[in-house]
């Protein structure tokens, strides 16, 4: 009966709720504010890294946060990613992470989407993060 399935939505939503309590905050590597915040998961973790890395080396603004948490998301999330120009997110699918975070948190994030199967490189997301810096 439509109560009941309602009811149990809800449940389901309070537990992980709850869960997000737990769920450590996300730190960025970099500076907490700035230009663009590179988001990454799962495997894209080496690739994005570098890419930052070499980016902060040419002076760029740049920022990194890897999420260990898909659902809930870390609840300082949202706060951290007002405080960003540019959000960018390499994933090797169609950017379902990319979607979440832009109906969850309306902010406008970039994808950077591979579906080919294959990894990322560093140079690829440098490449991208070069574009979204000159703007």
């Amino acid at each position: 009966d439509p109560e009941n399935h309602d009811l149990m939505i809800r449940h389901r939503q309070n537990k992980v709720d709850i869960i997000e309590n737990f769920i450590p905050k996300v730190e960025p590597y970099g500076k907490s504010s700035g230009e663009i915040l590179v988001i990454g998961w799962g495997g894209t973790y080496g690739a994005i890294r570098s890419a930052v890395e070499k980016s902060q080396d040419e002076g760029l603004d740049v920022s990194h946060v890897h999420l260990r948490h898909l659902n809930p998301l870390p609840k300082n999330l949202g706060e951290l990613l007002v405080k960003f120009k540019n959000i960018l997110i390499p994933e090797l699918n169609l950017g379902q992470l990319s979607s979440i975070i832009r109906d969850k948190y309306l902010v406008d994030a970039k994808g950077l989407n591979k579906i080919e199967g294959k990894p990322f490189t560093s140079s690829e997301i440098l490449e991208e993060i070069k574009k979204i810096n000159k703007g």
